[in-house]
């Protein structure tokens, strides 16, 4: 097998680098990919390969027990695979959601939840894969620009194998629930005046000498382990193929990544045909909206504004490489308000599951994309859930005690002027006498009107 390389993505020069060299862009400033120089395997073999993932999921090998390195056949870089750096990543469920089912207008809807990984977000997948390599190159000191789920998870695997991390925040623009794991994980964290544009720009700079070793999704590495989100999925679909994945739209790595999944699949023979794609972004924080909306396809950064903290990127790195998911599956790209992404989130909550409300965009834009009739209600979907309820407890508190702002401002109280409506389905504390007749009456009440 051809050993494989680092390939600028794009353009009309093909370009490549050593696996080994510590770069994130070509000399011309294009992206990066791993070219893996897959075989095309025979039906025999594909049958033998899902054969070997099935038994893999009964192993206690922990190359076999994480739901990244299982599939290591389509991760050739990183051969011999004796020394990963691992917290058994991936293993993610698949949930039959059929009141958001409902709710979009479809007659089934599943959800993998991303947000059940080790430090409860999809980041996991691609940090497994990229603090390896970084372990495999020799770096000492690890760093990323975040918004709370990249510096959570890159804490998490740096400290697994004695790395330092440092993580640059933009000041005020983290959920708690996230700052609080990377301050855990023992990571150096600087909040900076500015948005998370401006913490990505510094990160980039004071990687470029190699000293410190960058894990944002800018690294090829990570999107090496985030395709294989696509792959567990296949699996645990019985290889049955969804017509269409809807995922959220921030810095963009996420879809990136089920391209190139999709794209080495099919090339190889694995699969026979792509799922469409659609990634769905918060009105005030939709670069590949805009650029598809007004038929350029040139990304024009945004100033980002959406308490969807997750995806509030306004100029987003893996730009270049979204639009090649989008094409090579006829995907399409939808926005959606505060107010879509906050019912959509009760939604999802009122089937038990939850989400941070990055997540809640794949729900609402599935709503819209059904009343648009680009999704049939008959169409298998799977909405992408990217990361758990408890990343940002605070618009969850806020939105059932009917106290959700656009601007919250956060003193003893919460307020604000741009109120987002709860449609009805806030769930407020009720606050009752400690008196037990008050409290049976109360229950009783409630009896009768179920």
């Amino acid at each position: 097998m051809i050993k494989p390389v680092l390939k600028a993505f794009g353009g009309q020069t093909q370009v490549s680098y050593p696996l080994d060299e510590i770069r994130y862009t070509a000399n011309d400033g294009r992206l990066l990919e791993v070219d893996n120089f897959l075989p095309v395997l025979t039906s025999n073999e594909v049958m033998e390969l899902k054969r070997t993932f099935d038994l893999r999921k009964f192993s206690f090998n922990p190359a076999d027990k994480s739901g990244v390195w299982r599939y290591r056949e389509f991760l050739p870089a990183y051969k011999p695979f004796d020394n990963i750096v691992t917290l058994f990543e991936g293993n993610t469920p698949v949930y039959d959601m059929p009141l958001c089912a409902t709710y979009a207008g479809l007659d089934m809807l599943y959800a993998k939840h991303q947000g059940m990984n080790p430090t409860g977000s999809f980041k996991d997948n691609g940090m497994t894969t990229a603090v390896t390599m970084a372990k495999k190159l020799g770096a000492g000191m690890v760093a990323c620009a975040s918004t709370g789920n990249t510096s959570a998870s890159m804490a998490a695997y740096a400290a697994r194998c004695g790395m330092r991390s440092v993580v640059f925040i933009p000041d005020g623009q983290i959920a708690y629930g996230k700052l609080s794991q990377a301050l855990d994980y023992g990571a150096i964290t600087v909040q900076i005046d500015g948005d998370f544009d401006k913490a990505m720009n510094l990160v980039q700079e004071i990687c470029a000498d190699g000293s410190v070793y960058m894990l944002n999704s800018i690294n090829p590495f990570r999107i090496e382990g985030q395709k294989t989100i696509m792959i567990e999925l296949l699996h645990q679909l019985e290889w049955n193929i969804p017509d269409w994945i809807v995922v959220p739209g921030g810095n963009l790595g996420n879809i990136s990544s089920f391209g190139k999944a999709f794209s080495e699949l099919k090339a190889c023979g694995f699969i026979d045909k792509i799922p469409r794609l659609a990634v769905v972004q918060a009105q005030g924080s939709a670069p590949l909206w805009n650029s598809i909306h007004n038929g350029t396809r040139v990304l024009v950064p945004v100033d980002a504004h959406t308490r969807a903290t997750a995806i509030k990127i306004g100029n987003p790195v893996s730009f270049d490489k979204a639009l090649f998911a989008l094409d090579i599956s006829g995907g399409v790209v939808e926005s959606v308000t505060e107010e879509e992404i906050a019912l959509a989130k009760s939604r999802i909550g009122a089937e038990g599951i939850g989400c941070e409300p990055a997540s809640a965009t794949t729900l609402a834009g599935c709503k819209k994309l059904v009343q648009a009739g680009i999704i049939k209600p008959s169409e298998t979907v799977v909405c992408i859930l990217t990361g758990h309820i408890l990343k940002d407890p605070d618009f969850t508190v806020e939105f059932h005690q009917d106290e959700l702002f656009a601007d919250a401002t956060r003193t003893s109280s919460v307020s604000g002027h741009k109120r987002i409506s709860t449609g009805g389905f806030a769930n407020k504390p009720i606050r009752l006498a400690a008196d037990l007749e008050t409290i049976r009456s109360y229950l009783k009440s409630i009896e009768s009107h179920s």
